[in-house]
Formats: structure tokens, C-alpha cells, sequence
């Protein structure tokens, strides 16, 4: 149940959030879940380092914060475990990477299997890593955007959820396509999320179908 004494619908699905900025995202899916028709809520706010981000958002709307820091652990595999177990004890029915910017190991895919999702700054399998909006200026591409897929082993591989266009202006800049393309990307995360806990989704093979 939600921490800030509101009454969420009891077949409200369960969302935990990780983010690695401001928790703009965040914030957009907490506005979603106060509507009881959205269907889900915000159950906890994670992120992998501890300051005024996401997981600050998430204390202040009286969300759980879970913070783990890779620097804590003697190595990846134990930060994984933590950063799993701690996940894992809010139930959640999808875990939602919004701009997290960490890759989880073996044991976080497999406890939240098609259920771990994420946002990148591009049209994928174009642009993968961390400058999408960089790297779609340089190509000259026309199209830029925005694609939600779930998560898997690889680099912003996965089974693609959703994809929005963003066109690409003369005169952008890499920080101006990428503010655009963040509307648009928070947007479709919202919208997205809606349809996968109103309706279900099912993944076969590299295809997800929602509804």
C-alpha cells in the first residue's frame, strides 16, 4: 500500500523505480498512480548513489528509498545481490530503470524476469550506450526518439515495448534534441506502463505484445 495514506485499489499493480538523475520519470509515473484508474503505484524509488536524485524524490513523496551504491560493495556481484533482495522485499510487479545508467547482473534479470523495463534516448538497435542524441546529431539521421523495451543481459538489448519518433531540426544542439526527446520519452513511460498494468503484456521472443 502506498505510504502517504492514500488508498490504492487493491488490485493495483506494484511499481519500484530506479533512477540515476533528477527523477523527473519518477515523478511523471507517481502523478500517473495518483489517478486509482492509472492501476498501479509507486512503491518504492531506487537509485545507485545517495544525493539530491530520484531516490530524494521518493523520500519526499513518502516512497521508500532504496539506495545502493556499487562503492559499498567489495564487488558487482554483491552490490547485484543487495540491490536484488532489497527490490525483491517491495514485491513488485515491474521495476521500471528510468535513466538508472547501471547494468544489473545475473541475479537481478532473473528475479524480475520480463517484468525489469527501460528507457533510452534512442531508436533502437540504433544509438545504444550513453550518448544516443549525440550519436543521431553525428549520423545526420532525421528521426530521433525514444524506445521502452525490457531489459536483458546485453547494452539496451531486449524486447522492444514501445517506440516514439522525435524529428531532428537544423539547428539542434545535442542538448536541445535531448530535451525533446525526454518529453517524449517521459510520455510514452507513462502511457506505456498504463497499458502493461491495465491490460498485461506477454514477451515472445524478441516481440512484446501489450493487452
Amino acid at each position: 500500500m502506498p505510504t502517504d495514506g492514500s488508498q490504492a485499489s487493491p488490485t493495483a499493480k506494484r511499481l519500484v523505480v530506479l533512477v540515476s538523475g533528477s527523477g523527473s520519470n519518477l515523478q511523471a509515473l507517481m502523478d500517473a498512480c495518483a489517478d486509482p484508474a492509472y492501476g498501479a503505484e509507486v512503491v518504492a524509488g531506487g537509485a545507485a548513489r545517495a544525493g539530491p536524485n530520484g531516490a530524494a524524490r521518493a523520500a519526499e513523496a513518502r516512497r521508500p528509498p532504496v539506495v545502493h551504491r556499487v562503492k559499498d560493495y567489495p564487488d558487482r556481484d554483491a552490490w547485484d545481490q543487495a540491490l536484488t533482495e532489497d527490490v525483491a522485499s517491495y514485491e513488485p510487479d515491474i521495476v521500471v530503470s528510468a535513466g538508472f545508467l547501471k547494468l544489473c547482473g545475473p541475479r537481478f534479470l532473473a528475479a524480475f524476469p520480463g517484468r525489469y523495463i527501460n528507457t533510452h534516448n534512442s531508436l533502437l538497435p540504433a544509438f545504444p550506450g550513453m550518448n544516443g542524441p549525440g550519436e543521431a546529431l553525428a549520423a545526420g539521421v532525421k528521426l530521433a526518439g525514444a524506445t521502452l523495451f525490457i531489459c536483458d543481459a546485453g547494452v539496451d538489448t531486449g524486447p522492444i515495448i514501445a517506440q516514439c519518433a522525435v524529428p531532428v531540426e537544423d539547428d539542434d544542439t545535442v542538448d536541445t534534441l535531448t530535451e525533446r526527446i525526454k518529453e517524449a520519452e517521459r510520455a510514452q513511460l507513462v502511457a506505456s506502463v498504463g497499458r502493461m498494468v491495465q491490460g498485461g503484456w506477454k514477451v515472445e521472443g524478441n516481440r512484446v505484445r501489450l493487452g
